[in-house]
């Protein structure tokens, strides 16, 4: 084996490895669609790309996909509920959605909510 056979090799099992430990750290993350927003009924009130009484996935994913704003933030933005960042009508506060789905919800607005 030679030495660049066996970096290609530690490379490989690096990226298992962070794989491996990803899928642990967010497992539910690739949950997060839009079957997982009309369970918690978000699509009241917001569409993938049209504004309803709040803002579209579309436009929520344009303002804070810009790396300035984490997931975490966006959650407990959602999870807080808020007032006057997209119009006169107020956010209500998400506080029973379970805390996993609000940081994969808001990962998946981040991305921009495919």
């Amino acid at each position: 084996m030679t030495r660049n056979d066996r970096k290609q090799g530690l490379a490989a099992s690096l990226a298992l490895a962070l794989g491996l430990c990803t899928s642990m750290a967010w497992p539910g993350r690739a949950a997060a669609s839009q079957a997982l927003a009309q369970k918690h009924a978000c699509v009241a009130c917001h569409q993938p790309a049209a504004k309803v009484v709040g803002p579209s996935w579309k436009e929520i994913g344009a303002r804070y996909g810009d790396g300035k704003t984490s997931a975490a933030q966006l959650a407990a933005s959602i999870k807080a509920g808020s007032s006057g960042k997209w119009g006169a009508m107020p956010m209500p506060p998400q506080g029973r959605v379970p805390d996993a789905d609000l940081q994969s919800l808001a990962q998946w607005l981040l991305d921009g909510a495919p």
